[in-house]
C-alpha cells in the first residue's frame, strides 16, 4: 500500500509554534494534547485574529493523510487565511502510528489498527468546547486522502457532532460503508482526480469508488438522483486537468451532495501551493470547502424557509423554471410593487430590483451557474441557475 499523502518540501515538516498564554486570544497557533484511551493525543489549533471568546465560532477539523502530520496538513490544505476573514477555528489532529506510519483507523488498508479514532475526535470536540466558545451546531470535518476517509467515517459514526464533511482524494472503506449509521441529513463535498494513482477513482478492494461513495449519501439524504453538471473554466491550461462541478441537490433539510471531479487530476489538494505536479489550479479546494460548509449547520441549510406553491387567493409567490437558465418567471398576487433580492449562499446580495406586475421575468444573465437564495417580501426560496 503506497502512502496516502502528498510529498511536501522538507521545510514544511518543521513548524514554529507560538507559545503564549492560553487566556489571551489573538491570532495564534498552539500545539496541544489531550489524554484519551491511555494515550496523549496531539493536535494543533489555529485561532483567528477575530476570536475573543465572546461569540461562538464554527470549528473545522482538518485531517492529514496517511504518513503525513498535523503540521504538514496545516500548510498543505491551508484554511488559515480563510479563517481570519470568515471567523472559524481550525484544529489539525495528529494520527497515531501503525507499523511506524501515521494513520487514521478507517478500515481498509488500516484494518490492523486498534486505535479508537472516532472516540478520540468525540473527546477532542468535547474538550475544545469546554476551552473555547464553539458553535456546536457548526462542527465540520475535512481532510486529505486518509484524512478524507476519516471525514467520511465521522459522518457515518459521529454525525451527532458533525454538520458537514469535505473529502479531498479520500473515499469510504467497505468497513465504513457497512457500519455507517448517520443520524441526520449530511452535506457531503468530494474532490477527486480521475488519474489518482493512490486512491483509485473507480475504487479497489479496500475502497469504494467515488461514484459509489457519493451515491450512498445521495440516497441517504434523498437528493435528486440526476445531478446538475457545471464544467468550470480551465483557468490554468498548463496543469493537465479540468474540473466538473457535479451537484446532487434538494436533499432532506435542503442538503446537497457535491463533487468536484478533477479530470486528469492526480492525488493532490487542488489549489495548494505545495501540491507539486498533477495539482489542479482551476479551483482552490480550501476555499470551495469553506464555501460549502458555510451554508450548513447540523440541521441543514441555514436560514431558509421553503415557499409553498401559491393558489390564486394567496399572497405567496412562485418562481419558475427552477433550475433556471438566463431568466426566471415570477408569479405573485401582491397588490403593490415589491422588491426582490437574490443572495449568494454566503449571504451577499448579488442582484435586486422591483416587481411591478403579477407576472414578471427576472433577468439572470449576469449571474454565474450556482445556487442562490431568492427573497420576495418575507419569503425565501433556493434557486439553481445553470448556463
Amino acid at each position: 500500500m503506497n502512502t496516502l499523502y502528498p510529498k511536501l518540501v522538507s521545510t514544511m515538516a518543521i513548524i514554529s509554534l507560538l507559545t503564549i498564554q492560553p487566556s489571551v486570544f489573538s491570532q495564534q497557533t498552539l500545539s496541544e494534547s489531550i489524554s484519551y484511551d491511555g494515550m496523549q493525543r496531539e493536535y494543533i489549533i489555529y485561532i483567528p485574529a477575530n476570536y475573543s471568546g465572546n461569540t461562538a465560532f464554527p470549528l473545522v477539523l482538518n485531517f492529514h493523510g496517511y504518513g503525513s502530520s498535523a503540521s504538514q496538513q496545516m500548510w498543505y490544505g491551508d484554511f488559515r487565511s480563510i479563517a481570519d476573514t470568515a471567523d472559524f477555528l481550525i484544529v489539525h489532529p495528529q494520527g497515531t502510528l501503525l507499523n511506524g506510519i501515521s494513520h487514521w483507523n478507517v478500515g481498509g488498508w488500516t484494518i490492523g489498527s486498534t486505535v479508537d479514532d472516532v472516540g478520540f475526535i468525540e473527546a477532542l470536540v468535547d474538550s475544545l468546547s469546554a476551552d473555547y466558545s464553539i458553535d456546536s451546531t457548526r462542527v465540520y470535518a475535512t481532510g486529505m486522502s486518509n484524512g478524507g476517509f476519516m471525514s467520511f467515517l465521522l459522518a457515518s459514526q459521529l454525525s451527532e457532532k458533525i454538520a458537514a464533511i469535505g473529502s479531498v482524494a479520500g473515499s469510504m472503506t467497505p468497513e465504513t460503508y457497512n457500519e455507517s449509521n448517520p443520524l441526520h441529513p449530511t452535506p457531503v463535498l468530494q474532490f477527486h482526480g480521475t488519474a489518482d494513482g493512490v486512491v483509485p477513482y473507480n475504487g479497489a478492494i479496500w475502497t469504494l469508488s467515488v461514484e459509489n461513495a457519493l451515491q450512498y449519501w445521495v440516497e441517504y439524504n434523498h437528493c435528486n438522483t440526476l445531478p446538475s453538471v457545471f464544467p468550470l473554466p480551465d483557468i490554468d491550461p498548463n496543469d493537465g486537468s479540468t474540473v466538473e462541478h457535479i451537484v446532487y441537490s434538494d436533499g432532506d433539510n435542503e442538503v446537497n451532495v457535491e463533487h468536484f471531479k478533477v479530470i486528469g487530476g492526480e492525488h493532490t489538494w487542488p489549489g495548494s501551493d505545495f501540491g507539486g505536479a498533477g495539482t489542479n489550479h482551476d479551483i482552490d479546494a480550501s476555499e470551495e470547502i469553506w464555501t460549502f460548509f458555510s451554508r450548513y449547520d447540523i440541521y441543514g441549510l441555514m436560514g431558509i424557509t421553503d415557499t409553498e406553491t401559491p393558489d390564486e387567493e394567496s399572497d405567496k409567490w412562485i418562481a419558475y423554471p427552477n433550475p433556471a437558465k438566463g431568466f426566471m418567471n415570477i408569479k405573485l398576487n401582491f397588490e403593490h410593487p415589491v422588491k426582490y433580492e437574490i443572495f449568494s449562499v454566503q449571504g451577499k446580495i448579488v442582484l435586486d430590483g422591483n416587481i411591478s406586475s403579477n407576472h414578471q421575468q427576472i433577468d439572470l444573465s449576469s449571474l454565474s451557474s450556482n445556487i442562490y437564495i431568492l427573497q420576495i417580501g418575507n419569503e425565501r426560496q433556493k434557486i439553481l441557475i445553470t448556463e
